[in-house]
C-alpha cells in the first residue's frame, strides 16, 4: 500500500511512452489483427452500400428504427467507417513500430558469433557424453573438434571455435521468417489502402438487351478512391444479350430450389473491336485493368401505362429485387408524367405463384413457371422535384393516397404477362408486357491489385519458416577425458535431444561411416545414452 502511495507520477510524458511502448508489440498487433477481423464481420452479415445499396435501402425500410441505427453507427459502410479506419491505421502503425525494433535486433544477432559455452553444460535441457578413449585407442582433442565442426557445418550451425570448445548456433531463419510474415502483413495492409485510394467500385444492374456504357452517369452507384481520376476510366460498352438461369427442382430438404446455372452472354465493344464473352459469378471479364463480375441476377416486369386519351406515359423493365429464395421480389414503378395525376406502384412478383396453407399467394420456385405481378397503386405529388434523392426502389407515400376502387375498396392490380388493366377515376391503363431478366454487375478496378498475390506467398513463405524452423544452440567441449555435448533449444524444439544424440554418435569411439549421420539426421540411432 506504501509502496503505491510512493510510486513517481511518470506525467503526460512517461503515459505516452508507456501507450507506444504496448502499441508496438506483437502482442498488441496479433489483438488488433484480431479486432480488425472481428470488425469485418458486420460487413458480411450486412448488406453493404458500396455493393448493393438498394438492400441496404430495403434493410432500413424494413427494419425501421434498428435500421437506422445501424446506418448511423456505419455497419452498412463497414469498410469505410471511422471506427474501422481507426483499427486499420492502429494496426499499421504497431507493426512499423514492433517491426522496425526486431529487425535491428535480429540484424546484430546475424552478425554476432554465438555466445561461448557456459560453466556448466549439464543444466542444458538436452546433454550428452562419450569418452576420449576406450583405453586402446585415444583420440586428439583438435581431430574430435575436427570432426563435430564438420558434423554442425553439414547441419547448417554458425559456429565459433576456441581451444577446447565449439559453440554453434542455427536457426537465424526463424526470425527471418518471423519478421517476413509480420512485414508482408504491413505491406498487404498498405496494398488494401493503396487500393481504395487509387481505384473505384461500381455497380450496375442490366436488363437483357440493354447497354451499358462505362461512364460516371451510367452506374447506379459508384464509390472512388480519394485519389481517383474519372477521366481515366476505360473506354468501353458492355450488353447484355441474354440471361440463362437454371434452378434445382430435383433436389430434396435444403437444396431444393438452389441455383445451379448463372451465364450471362454479354458482348463488350472497345476502340479495338468487339467480342462476346460468358459472364459467370467470380469469372469477371478484365478490360483494361478494370474487372466486370457477375454478383446477382432477378427479374424486371415490363410495364407500360398510358393516360385516358391512350398516351403511352411509361414504357419499360422494372427492377424487382429478390427477397428470398424463391425469388420473391418487390419493386416500384414511379410515373410522374401521368395524367391527371401522378402514379406511383408498389408490387411484388412471384415467379411461380401458389398458394400456402392459409391460402395466401406465394411463389413456390425461383423460375418463371407461373409468374404473377401483384401492385398496389397510389396517386398525388411522388416528391421528384423537391431536389432530395430518392431511391428507385423504395416509394414514398406520405404525399401520396391509394387509389380506391369503385366499391370503395383499396385498389390492387393482379396481372399476368399479356394482361391490360383499367386504373379507376380516369387514370388511365396499366399492361403488364412480359417479363426480362436482368443482371446486377460490380465493375472493380484496383491498381496495385497485382502485387498482392507476391507478397501473400511471402507472407506465408514467413509463416512456415517462423513454424517449422527450430532455433537451438549446441556446444562440444573436450573435458578431461569426456566430450561434452549440450542443446539448448530457443524456443518450441522438440527433436534438440535427438539432435544432441546424433552428434553423440557421431563422435562417439564406435561411429558409423563417416557421411551417414548428422546432428539433425531423423534416422540415425543413438548408441551412446544420455
Amino acid at each position: 500500500m506504501n509502496a503505491q502511495k510512493n510510486a513517481p507520477d511518470i506525467g503526460v510524458v512517461g503515459m505516452l511512452r508507456w501507450g507506444w511502448r504496448q502499441l508496438t508489440t506483437m502482442r498488441a498487433a496479433l489483438i488488433l489483427l484480431l479486432v480488425l477481423a472481428l470488425a469485418a464481420i458486420p460487413g458480411s452479415l450486412l448488406p453493404q452500400r458500396i455493393q448493393d445499396p438498394g438492400a441496404v435501402s430495403t434493410f432500413i425500410e424494413e427494419n425501421g428504427a434498428l435500421g437506422n441505427f445501424l446506418d448511423a453507427v456505419q455497419l452498412f459502410d463497414v469498410y469505410t467507417s471511422v471506427w474501422f479506419s481507426a483499427v486499420y491505421i492502429l494496426l499499421m502503425v504497431s507493426l512499423v513500430g514492433c517491426i522496425i525494433p526486431r529487425a535491428r535486433q535480429h540484424y546484430r544477432a546475424m552478425r554476432q558469433d554465438p555466445p561461448l559455452a557456459p560453466r556448466r553444460l549439464t543444466r542444458m535441457s538436452a546433454y550428452s557424453t562419450t569418452p576420449l578413449s576406450d583405453g586402446s585407442t585415444t583420440r586428439a582433442p583438435d581431430d574430435l573438434l575436427d570432426e563435430a565442426q564438420s558434423a554442425l557445418k553439414k547441419a547448417g550451425y554458425r559456429m565459433v571455435r576456441t581451444d577446447d570448445h565449439i559453440a554453434a548456433e542455427r536457426g537465424y531463419l526463424k526470425e527471418t521468417g518471423n519478421l517476413v510474415f509480420h512485414v508482408s502483413i504491413l505491406v498487404t495492409v498498405i496494398i488494401m489502402a493503396l487500393g481504395g485510394l487509387f481505384g473505384y467500385y461500381g455497380q450496375r444492374v442490366l436488363v437483357e438487351g440493354e447497354t451499358f456504357s462505362h461512364s460516371l452517369v451510367s452506374y447506379d452507384s459508384f464509390e472512388p478512391g480519394t485519389y481517383f481520376d474519372a477521366s481515366e476510366l476505360p473506354e468501353f460498352r458492355l450488353t447484355l444479350d441474354s440471361l440463362e438461369t437454371r434452378f434445382d427442382d430435383q433436389a430434396e430438404g435444403a437444396q431444393f430450389g438452389q441455383p445451379r446455372r448463372f451465364d450471362a452472354q454479354v458482348t463488350l465493344d472497345t476502340p479495338d473491336g468487339s467480342e462476346r464473352f460468358l459472364l459467370r459469378p467470380n469469372e469477371p471479364v478484365r478490360v483494361d485493368g478494370a474487372r466486370v463480375y457477375l454478383i446477382g441476377n432477378g427479374y424486371a416486369p415490363v410495364v407500360t401505362t398510358r393516360d385516358a386519351d391512350g398516351n403511352v406515359t411509361y414504357s419499360g423493365p422494372v427492377v424487382f429485387l429478390p427477397q428470398d429464395g424463391v425469388y420473391t421480389s418487390t419493386g416500384v414503378l414511379k410515373v410522374p408524367d401521368a395524367n391527371p395525376d401522378q402514379l406511383g406502384f408498389g408490387g411484388v412478383l412471384l415467379p411461380t405463384a401458389g398458394n400456402n396453407d392459409q391460402g395466401e399467394l406465394v411463389s413456390t420456385f425461383a423460375e418463371l413457371r407461373n409468374p404473377l405481378l401483384v401492385m398496389d397503386v397510389y396517386t398525388g405529388d411522388l416528391g421528384l422535384d423537391t431536389g432530395v434523392p430518392q431511391s428507385v426502389y423504395q416509394l414514398e407515400t406520405d404525399d401520396l393516397a391509394r387509389l380506391v376502387d369503385t366499391d370503395g375498396s383499396d385498389f390492387q392490380l393482379v396481372m399476368r404477362p399479356g394482361d391490360t388493366a383499367t386504373l379507376p377515376d380516369g387514370h388511365g391503363t396499366v399492361t403488364f408486357e412480359e417479363i426480362r431478366k436482368y443482371a446486377a454487375l460490380d465493375v472493380h478496378h484496383d491498381p496495385v491489385q497485382v502485387w498482392m498475390l507476391p507478397f501473400m506467398l511471402l507472407l506465408f513463405g514467413g509463416l512456415a519458416l517462423s513454424l517449422f524452423v527450430p532455433r537451438r544452440r549446441v556446444w562440444v567441449r573436450v573435458s578431461g577425458d569426456d566430450v561434452e555435448i549440450a542443446g539448448l533449444a530457443r524456443g518450441e524444439d522438440p527433436r534438440v535431444d535427438e539432435a544432441v544424440a546424433e552428434l553423440t554418435q557421431v563422435l562417439a569411439l564406435e561411429s558409423v561411416e563417416p557421411g551417414t549421420a548428422s546432428p539433425d539426421s531423423d534416422t540415425a540411432q543413438n548408441r551412446t545414452g544420455k
